[in-house]
């Protein structure tokens, strides 16, 4: 992992208490979860998507794409260190997984099938993620901000 002090995995009991069992399943022990149920396969809101176990930033909505899987598909990460990928054996496959760099979380896997600019698609769970909206085009009294092109 990677040493960021500013994001750090949380104890177990807090986990355990903050994230839902498909959450815990995925992140922890390395699930998944089936295609086309995740909150954000079909999203397309604005924003970055961040760990949902640390809270650090792993994508940017501009990234993502549909990949026809069912899961959220990115060509790449917020930053080349905002993840890692691991050798992965299980289920008979050999395939990268893709953990949070901060925290050690399982996010996924990336495959080399992805749109022509990257090559990659990284194939998320949507269990693993929290979306945090771009900020509004409204200013705090209200108004809407004109120099933002609608």
């Amino acid at each position: 992992m990677s040493d960021n002090s500013a994001y750090q995995r949380p104890e177990d009991t807090e986990l355990r208490a903050r994230l839902d069992d498909l959450q815990w399943h995925v992140t922890q022990e390395a699930g998944t979860e089936r295609a086309f149920t995740g909150i954000y396969w079909d999203n397309h809101d604005d924003g970055v998507f961040r760990c949902v176990v640390c809270g650090a930033p792993l994508f940017e909505s501009d990234d993502k794409y549909d990949s026809g899987t069912g899961w959220p598909s990115f060509s790449r990460p917020v930053s080349p260190h905002a993840v890692e990928e691991r050798v992965d054996r299980s289920h008979g496959m050999s395939r990268t997984e893709v953990v949070c760099a901060s925290c050690g979380a399982h996010l996924g896997h990336v495959f080399p099938d992805g749109p022509p600019e990257t090559g990659l698609r990284y194939c998320m769970n949507s269990a693993s993620l929290d979306l945090e909206a771009a900020r509004s085009e409204i200013d705090p009294a209200g108004q809407h901000d004109e120099s933002i092109a609608d």
